[in-house]
């Protein structure tokens, strides 16, 4: 019995060692991230905060002057960061992911480091960052501003996870081919320019005439700004929005995107 209860001790250690050391390594990882993305500038995740402030402080004075009445609520500046916000964590996430395999090309040569540890930990500091951007935004926003809204943390935080795990999805698949075909960040670069203005980032479904509404309902990002939106504005229904088909579409695209880089790691490794 205590040969047996011995041998159950040391499988359970040899299950456990790895996820300690897996874990190990993508804190590390996360940590080097965090020193080489922001960490040699002047500043350091200071410009990570301003950037976005920045965007829509910009892009609110240039709408202001052409919609000075929202499509919902009084304050066009509120309006604005409900989809800009999303918009830009969707956007941030996808392309430091994207980019996650090429930036640790050289530590993935060791045993120890796996290609989900670069995807995992780059992940991780982008949307700890991101969140403390959002949250940040919105308390300058309803403290500086007559904005009239009445905010649902938890419809917002919905409205965050589906942008999170859509992200996800789309970026591991993006950290495949950004590897395997350095043409495709171009062809990335292209696809997502139209994409700013048909996801609903300064307008509202509800006013996109028919059929074109069909087509855009297709668009993920539709779904995750009307989710944000409906946490701020409670007269605003959205009935549109399926949490179900942006998390269904993102646990699809991750399943995808992680038996990619699973199947072709060596290759990855080896630059193809």
């Amino acid at each position: 019995m205590r040969a047996d209860r011995g041998l159950g001790l040391d499988r359970h250690d040899q299950c456990v060692r790895p996820r300690v050391s897996g874990l190990r390594t993508t804190v590390a990882m996360m940590l080097r991230e965090m020193s080489t993305s922001h960490g040699r500038a002047t500043g350091g995740y200071f410009w990570a905060i301003i950037d976005p402030i920045a965007g829509i402080a910009l892009m609110t004075l240039v709408f202001s002057i052409v919609m000075r009445n929202p499509p919902i609520g009084t304050n066009f500046v509120i309006f604005y960061a409900t989809g800009y916000v999303p918009f830009s964590l969707y956007g941030k996430l996808t392309n430091k992911m994207g980019g996650a395999i090429s930036s640790s090309r050289s530590l993935l040569a060791y045993p120890a480091v796996t290609v989900t540890d670069a995807l995992l930990s780059r992940a991780m500091v982008t949307i700890l960052t991101e969140i403390v951007v959002t949250y940040l935004i919105f308390s300058f926003i309803l403290l500086s501003q007559e904005t009239r809204t009445d905010p649902d943390i938890a419809t917002i935080a919905v409205a965050i996870a589906m942008c999170i795990s859509l992200a996800f999805g789309i970026g591991t698949i993006n950290a495949f081919l950004f590897s395997a075909f350095p043409e495709w960040m171009t062809i990335w670069s292209v696809l997502n320019r139209p994409l700013f203005i048909i996801s609903c980032v300064f307008f509202i479904y509800d006013n996109v005439p028919h059929p074109y509404d069909k087509w855009l309902w297709f668009n993920p990002l539709v779904h995750v700004i009307g989710q944000m939106r409906k946490g701020f504005y409670h007269s605003y229904s959205g009935d549109y929005v399926s949490v179900a088909y942006v998390f269904g579409l993102a646990a699809v695209l991750s399943v995808i995107g992680l038996a990619l880089v699973t199947r072709y790691h060596r290759e990855i490794v080896n630059e193809w």
